[in-house]
């Protein structure tokens, strides 16, 4: 399962806005999978926390360091789109990339 999964992420996929999605290296693809397995192992976490009553402050410490997380694992991703499939866009002259990026930014920051 785990190996359909990882080639779902690094084949190009058709999408509305953009004709297809960069390529992962293999080590950006296990960089990011590592860390949604540390966000998941978190989340776990939390979820016990409250079944067992801990003091809310507490879980919502733990609350917040997912929200890093997932703020550092979204950072990286926007890092590798930038470096691939925008720059590539640039270069061969599709502006239409940067207001493509401009609305994810846009949603992403709701």
């Amino acid at each position: 399962m785990q190996e359909e999964n990882e080639n779902d992420l690094t084949q190009p996929q058709t999408d509305t806005a953009q004709e297809e999605t960069p390529i992962l290296t293999r080590e950006e693809y296990k960089s990011l999978i590592n860390r949604l397995s540390r966000i998941e192992g978190q989340v776990r976490g939390i979820k016990k926390m409250m079944e067992k009553d801990v003091n809310c402050p507490d879980i919502m410490l733990q609350v917040s360091a997912v929200n890093a997380a997932l703020n550092s694992f979204n950072k990286e991703l926007l890092s590798v789109h930038l470096h691939t499939y925008v720059a590539e866009n640039i270069r061969e002259g599709n502006d239409e990339v940067i207001d493509d990026l401009m609305i994810a930014l846009y949603k992403m920051m709701k």
